[in-house]
């Protein structure tokens, strides 16, 4: 039996969970892996999707072990669920004898090395990002306090370790994988180190099962029949520039006055009003929806074009955005800015849309929407090529084999 525990302090009840956790682990089901997981989750969101994630699971093989996430006090919260995490995970190892530990992200990381040290287990270091840097350049972490002073230097000693002691290491980059490699770690060579995006799982996000019919009952429902509808889909904050996409939203009503912003998000719509209404942007123009994943791709097909622009900094090197593959998979143009991950040279090679140098006020407001070169088909290949959940599977699979097959 190949047994494989896989470690997330991020919930599958969260939509990343399902959209980055789920569809990999029941592709590597089906190639004969047996996965027990262990996952933190919200009491909220637990309470609404537990249901459907534990028949996903028990269709697929997979042991859930959800453990509550828990968030205050601060760091306290966290160092106890870490506790809590190991705990299970070397209790489930005396019954499961585990071949491998798949550790997504940096807390993860730490249970996992001690399974290494302790009990032999092979270790797969599924980075994520460099998880301190952004820590402290998303101003979660202010170095000023001591004592996230200490915890950022606690993590980045610990990323080496990851780095050097790990059997593997999965990237969302080929830029951050070129930026562990300069570093010189000790037995980090260019074959330890996988590069895997974010991918996307093309049967759900496939334009050819949208129904025409559905398309003009949403367009109806929110009032966008003759509208030139601009998206967003995802969370906002720390990370993602609202007021920048904002700003290119309040340009693009100047070239096509009957516009209007689609936000596909669960974050307030008040936060995004008062964002608008600060620059002008009249609220009549915005409309904020909220819809469960497997929903997404149809509010996808109703856009136009879409935006996001990501803070560019050293931790966003590594960083491999969802919304991308999803919206180049539906055959949407683009909008972003350069200097994230590998973002920018995805969008020129497949030619998927515009790419910014920045998002300074002067970018903001003197691109076309006249999308040069963007050629739909080529868009949609380049999603299936680049961002496919069969080639992620496939690369996953390609790691494990090596170690377990």
């Amino acid at each position: 039996m190949k047994n494989v525990l896989y470690l997330s302090y991020d919930g599958m009840t969260d939509p990343l969970g399902q959209s980055q956790v789920l569809p990999y682990l029941i592709g590597l089901s089906k190639k004969g892996f047996r996965f027990t997981l262990i996952s933190f989750e919200k009491s909220d969101r637990y309470s609404q999707e537990k249901g459907k994630i534990e028949i996903l699971c028990i269709e697929h093989n997979i042991l859930w072990k959800p453990l509550v996430y828990t968030k205050n006090p601060p760091v306290l919260s966290t160092l106890l669920d870490i506790r809590r995490m190991r705990k299970l995970a070397f209790e489930l190892h005396r019954e499961k004898q585990f071949q491998l530990v798949h550790c997504r992200s940096y807390i993860s990381a730490m249970v996992g090395l001690k399974l290494k040290q302790e009990k032999g287990v092979r270790m797969l270091f599924d980075m994520r990002g460099f998880w301190a840097d952004e820590r402290v350049e998303g101003k979660i972490w202010n170095l000023k306090n001591p004592l996230f002073k200490f915890i950022y230097s606690y993590f980045k000693k610990m990323e080496r370790r990851y780095f050097e002691e790990s059997d593997a290491i999965v990237s969302l980059t080929e830029i951050g994988k070129k930026e562990i490699l300069s570093w010189n770690l000790k037995g980090v060579t260019h074959e330890k180190i996988q590069v895997i995006p974010c991918c996307v799982d093309l049967n759900l996000f496939d334009p050819k099962k949208t129904d025409s019919g559905s398309l003009e009952i949403k367009k109806s429902e929110y009032h966008l029949n003759g509208k030139y509808i601009v998206g967003y889909v995802g969370s906002i904050g720390t990370w993602y520039q609202l007021r920048e996409m904002l700003l290119a939203f309040r340009h693009i009503t100047h070239l096509k006055p009957n516009a209007v912003f689609l936000f596909i998000t669960r974050e307030s719509p008040s936060t995004i009003q008062t964002e608008a209404r600060e620059l002008g942007i009249d609220s009549d123009s915005l409309r904020v929806v909220s819809v469960q994943h497997q929903k997404v791709p149809g509010y996808i097909s109703l856009f136009d074009c879409s935006i996001f622009f990501i803070r560019p900094s050293f931790s966003k090197k590594a960083s491999s955005p969802t919304k991308q593959g999803e919206i180049m998979a539906m055959g949407i143009p683009l909008i972003c800015n350069a200097g994230v991950g590998d973002t920018d040279q995805i969008v020129q090679r497949y030619n998927a849309g515009l790419v910014l140098k920045d998002t300074t006020e002067t970018s903001l407001s003197s691109f076309s929407l006249d999308f040069p070169g963007f050629n739909k088909e080529k868009t949609m290949a380049g999603a299936n090529e680049y961002f496919g959940l069969e080639k992620g599977v496939a690369g996953y699979f390609s790691v494990y084999d090596r170690f377990i097959g």
